[in-house]
């Protein structure tokens, strides 16, 4: 009789990713088994009927927090994560202990105190802490287990609660007085008044000019250089800060202001006169290099060198600590471990030899708020660091650049400061002296490895230096020309992504690793909208920012904002009790709380009032009233009177001056004058310039619920249309004849991609010299006869490839379609969400769209009503489609979960 088989019992090892279990399944033996949790497992319910019963009807629930009970959270598990959780329970079932080994951050302690509220382990549980996925600190790691740290979970808490109470309460409010589908929260929406603030300055600014003279001196030995004027007569020369930016007058009237004719007189007079060094002065100086990455420097430094957004920074940075080249990506020290100290000082000698090498280690203490010195700098991992190029064919693009610019900082750290020396030269002559100035590098040190904003420091160090000829005192000089040059100052330069992160760290303001969602946020919320990598608010934040700062300026206050980050860190330090703080927030103490404002304000607040920005008066002219910006539920419009005009999309609002507003409103009220009257209709033609370009409508919507238009072709001006243009755009799509085998109609038209010929279902651009108004049959026919360029016949190339569908077997792709780009695994198409970066789009995200997409079935169209006699078999085959669908949908999703990260 054969022998009853035992079973084995196993560690469970659970970590948020599963391209993190496969990294540590490398470094465990066979006696664990490494699962995922994918992220969070349980969270507060988006909406309150995902509440268990007893709680919807409670006045809280839409919050899912109780307020009446110490803010009592009610966690749930979300539906695309039960299946999840199923999985782990069964391999806890056949495990002899649990190992958590999420991140060593809040968020990751508060995974692993979920886990094991959820699964309630009756094993020994260990939790598992280590910043570098590495054999050596795996192994370190399971050596020391330590507990669940409590006051972390209770920081992490604190702060989704304090985010719920916030973004819901406000948020709400937001929609009854601005408009619908808006957003606040706790750092979303200080971002956004920062953004805001930056515009209303550029607004505010005033510009100045002013004149100097641009000299080019020989000096003895025939070298020549350049050289500023900086004052005549004893009179400084301004420069650009010597200008008030609101009025753009001069702050100092001793200064001497000179225009273009005056600097032209002066330029003349002086090339008569005797030039004369009476200066030079030579400072030696040193420049020590920059301390090792944290999340905010990283995403500063990967977006001004590589022009990575801070979102995909991010995904790089995850999918190098996930696979072990890196050291955690989520934090906020500068701090070096010993080790790595070691290692870095190691390679300096070898790679760039002992005059390069720091004559003793060099220790980085962080400067910014909230700084947690126990963890440590963003560093390679292992021991000793593995030289850039042994990684080169093994790591995507994106994840080589982030490494190679992570690995040269590291090692510069520890590098001999650039020595360097400044020399200043001071000219006279003819009553008026020049200054000149160069910097020559004596040794590169640490500028030999990293140099910020390039990625060929050899070549970078050539700009560094701007070398002066030799120059000795009483030298005199020559002067080959004397160029009057015109100046303007300029105002404060927009955010970028890199400024913006920058800012948000000094002010203490949130944390560096939620930057990137935030920017996202915003833009995906339409506060923000980017202008090559500047980022413009637009008049929503405009309006949303007034609301809250007349209304609620504390929640928009950046110190009460930093605040709220300290006292998390006390939280998590056991340092401050957390439930006082959300009762004073919410309920207030002595003064009123969030709830008490709320309820006070929504009749206090004028929704007209706060959606109106004045533009300026008109001093002359047959209008006379204000102009107004007003957001309205469309979009921004101009207001003067009983006068509107729609605003360009691409209209930035420091950019919007009382004259351009004014010839919008113009040209508006020219649109209400009808261009004629059409013959056959004996309707109004009119000339209307919307929000995405001028065109033609035909009657009003008084004569019809939707007049019909049409679109300029491309090349036309609004001012070259009149009448029998206009007709002749109206008249679009023409009928050209019939086809001779097909014998359908081809036609000539004007769509969304330009003019084009069809017949039928096929359909040929035209060229661009050809227009649809002047094509005629002939034309017509040879263009159909020409093998398709475009469409489905002749498929463009994919933007992106993936691997096979598990549930398809066909091949995942991203394709550029008319709409914008989207996914398809074949039998489903999803389009990518608005802000998703096309370059960090990984497979498993991927497939979680796709899941997402055919999980809603497929799309309905509105049909006209028929009899019921035929309705029912449609009706039947519809639910059959959509079984089918949906049964589709579950294996995609099971397929996103078991690979997604």
């Amino acid at each position: 009789m054969a022998k009853k088989a035992t079973k084995t019992h196993k560690a469970l090892v659970i970590v948020e990713s599963p391209a993190k279990a496969r990294t540590i399944s490398k470094f465990l033996g066979n006696k664990f088994v490494v699962e995922a949790s994918i992220g969070h497992v349980r969270d507060l319910p988006e909406r309150k009927t995902e509440l268990p019963e007893k709680y919807r009807k409670e006045d809280w629930a839409y919050l899912g927090v109780n307020v009446h009970d110490n803010f009592e959270p009610i966690y749930i598990v979300p539906s695309e994560k039960k299946q999840q959780v199923t999985k782990l329970k069964r391999a806890l079932k056949e495990s002899d202990s649990l190992y958590l080994a999420t991140d060593e951050d809040r968020e990751g302690e508060a995974i692993s105190w979920h886990l094991c509220e959820l699964l309630k382990p009756k094993v020994p549980v260990h939790r598992l802490v280590f910043h570098e996925i590495t054999k050596q600190a795996i192994q370190t790691a399971l050596e020391n287990p330590r507990e669940i740290d409590a006051a972390m979970v209770r920081a992490q808490e604190t702060r989704r609660i304090l985010d719920r109470l916030y973004g819901f309460d406000v948020s709400q409010l937001l929609w009854k007085k601005v408009g619908r589908g808006l957003s606040a929260g706790r750092v979303q929406s200080v971002t956004v008044r920062l953004i805001v603030q930056r515009e209303r300055e550029r607004m505010a600014f005033v510009t100045s000019s002013y004149w100097d003279l641009m000299a080019k001196f020989t000096n003895p030995g025939g070298e020549t250089f350049e050289s500023t004027l900086s004052s005549v007569d004893g009179k400084k020369v301004p420069s650009g800060k010597d200008f008030d930016s609101t009025t753009g007058k001069i702050k100092d009237d001793n200064l001497l202001l000179l225009n273009e004719t005056a600097a032209t007189e002066l330029a003349e007079r002086l090339k008569a006169a005797t030039f004369q060094i009476t200066k030079l002065e030579v400072k030696p100086f040193t420049e020590k290099p920059k301390p090792p990455f944290t999340t905010s420097t990283l995403q500063q430094e990967a977006n001004r060198k590589l022009g990575f957004t801070a979102r995909r920074t991010m995904n790089a940075a995850q999918s190098l600590y996930e696979n072990g080249h890196i050291t955690y990506m989520r934090t906020d020290s500068t701090n070096l471990a010993q080790v790595a100290i070691d290692d870095a000082r190691n390679l300096v000698r070898s790679e760039y030899g002992e005059q390069y090498l720091f004559d003793q280690p060099r220790v980085y203490s962080s400067k910014v708020k909230n700084a947690q010195e126990a963890h440590e700098a963003i560093r390679p991992a292992g021991h000793p660091f593995q030289l850039p190029e042994a990684l080169k064919n093994k790591l995507s693009t994106d994840d080589f650049r982030l490494f190679d610019m992570i690995w040269k900082r590291t090692i510069a750290s520890q590098m001999a400061d650039a020595r360097k020396r400044r020399i200043s030269v001071t000219i006279e002559g003819g009553g008026a002296v020049f200054q000149a100035s160069g910097t020559s590098i004596d040794f590169e040190g640490f500028l030999r490895a990293y140099v910020e904003g390039s990625d060929d420091p050899t070549a970078e160090l050539a700009d560094k230096e701007r070398l002066l000829p030799a120059l000795q005192e009483q030298d005199r000089l020559g002067c080959e020309t004397l160029d009057p040059t015109g100046h303007s100052t300029h105002p404060p330069a927009r955010y970028t992504e890199a400024s913006l992160t920058r800012k948000l760290e000094q002010e203490g303001i949130g944390r560096p690793s939620t930057y990137a969602a935030i920017i996202e946020t915003i833009q995906r919320r339409d506060y923000v909208f980017k202008k090559g990598s500047a980022l413009v608010p637009s008049w929503l934040a405009f309006s949303v920012t007034r609301l809250l700062e007349e209304h609620f300026p504390s929640l928009v206050d950046y110190e009460f904002t930093a605040q709220m980050e300290d006292l998390l860190d006390a939280i998590s330090r056991r340092e401050a009790e957390h439930t006082s703080y959300l009762k004073k927030f919410y309920f207030g103490n002595g003064t009123p709380g969030l709830k008490a404002k709320l309820d006070q304000k929504i009749g206090e607040i004028d929704a007209r009032q706060m959606s109106r920005f004045e533009i300026g008066t008109p001093e002359s002219g047959e209008h006379r009233d204000a102009v107004f910006v007003r957001v309205g539920k469309y979009g921004p419009f101009l207001e003067q009177g009983e006068r509107t005009a729609s605003l360009p999309e691409n209209q930035t609002p420091d950019e919007l001056s009382l004259g351009i507003a004014l010839e919008l409103l113009e040209n508006a009220q020219v649109e209400d004058e009808p261009l004629g009257i059409c013959p056959e209709t004996k309707k109004p033609v009119f000339l209307k310039i919307g929000r995405f370009g001028p065109y033609i409508q035909l009657g009003t919507p008084e004569d019809e619920e939707k007049p019909k238009n049409a679109s300029l072709l491309k090349g036309m001006e609004p001012a070259d249309i009149g009448l029998e243009t206009a007709l002749k755009l109206l008249s679009l799509p023409l009928t050209l004849g019939e086809h001779p085998e097909s014998k359908e109609p081809v036609l000539a038209s004007n769509g969304r991609y330009g003019p084009y010929i069809k017949c039928g279902s096929d359909t040929r651009s035209l060229p661009p010299e050809t227009s649809p108004l002047e094509v005629n049959f002939q034309q017509a026919l040879e263009l159909l006869a020409q093998p398709k360029t475009r469409g489905r016949a002749a498929p463009r190339e994919p933007l992106k490839v993936f691997e096979e569908s598990p549930i398809t077997g066909e091949v995942v792709k991203l394709l550029n379609g008319r709409y914008g780009p989207y996914l398809t695994d074949g039998t489903t198409n999803a389009s990518l969400p608005r802000g998703t970066e096309q370059e960090t789009l990984n497979f498993p995200q991927a497939l979680q769209l796709l899941a997402d997409r055919a999980a809603k079935g497929p799309a309905t169209k509105r049909k006209k009503k028929k009899s019921a006699k035929k309705k029912a078999p449609k009706k039947k085959a519809a639910k059959k489609k959509a079984a089918k669908k949906k049964k589709t949908a579950k294996k995609t999703k099971k397929a996103s979960t078991e690979t997604s990260s």
